[in-house]
């Protein structure tokens, strides 16, 4: 880990704990579409995935439905569902000592770019990084692997001295399927057996700093 000089994170389950403006967004979503609301636990597994494939898998969506609950969904999130997260503690500590470090840093998320934008600039992510880089509003590029991509290029990023954080097995799957290395955390959505191909995994976001500095 000693080589590494960029850093790229997830956000949701990362960085932050969206749950409230998430679930609140997918239950107006649903309410307008006249769907049941799922249970607690099934609300929490939308939160990582895109959008529409999490709408199909938990609510039994054709893709035209998907599409039409991801524009309700945007529809109520800006106004509604943005601000409404927790930073996980340690979060900000964290990201200053990697800064201080001389790393790059960077926020690859599967979330629309404009809505990880304004969260990174509201909670003081924005002060330590480098890049924000999300899916666009359109889905061409919304799965991990896409946006991890686009994140290495866009900002000129070598997937050989890079690291993804992040809490998902889509994180680990998109970092792998750019060559990249990735730490899974524990204190997110995931669960321990989704990081099986993860180089490391941290409970703590300064355990997260302590592996990219110290291994």
């Amino acid at each position: 880990m000693k080589n590494i000089q960029s850093v790229l994170f997830d956000l949701d389950g990362t960085l932050t704990d969206p749950f409230v403006g998430i679930t609140a967004s997918i239950k107006y979503a649903l309410e307008k579409m006249n769907r049941p609301i799922p249970d607690e636990k099934t609300l929490g597994a939308f939160i990582g995935p895109p959008l529409p494939y999490s709408f199909k898998r938990y609510c039994g969506m054709t893709e035209d439905e998907a599409q039409q609950a991801l524009s309700l969904y945007r529809e109520f999130y800006p106004k509604g569902g943005v601000y409404e997260l927790t930073v996980y503690d340690g979060i900000i500590d964290m990201l200053k000592k990697l800064k201080s470090a001389g790393k790059r840093l960077f926020i690859a998320t599967s979330k629309p770019e404009k809505f990880a934008e304004m969260i990174a600039d509201k909670f003081g992510f924005s002060d330590y990084l480098d890049g924000v880089a999300g899916a666009s509003f359109d889905l061409s590029r919304n799965e991990k692997t896409d946006v991890i991509r686009y994140c290495l290029e866009r900002f000129k990023v070598d997937n050989k001295t890079a690291v993804m954080v992040g809490d998902r097995d889509y994180d680990v799957l998109g970092a792998k399927d750019n060559g990249m290395a990735c730490i899974g955390v524990l204190y997110g959505y995931g669960k321990e057996e989704e990081f099986k191909q993860a180089i490391f995994t941290a409970k703590t976001p300064l355990e997260v700093a302590d592996i990219i500095l110290n291994r």
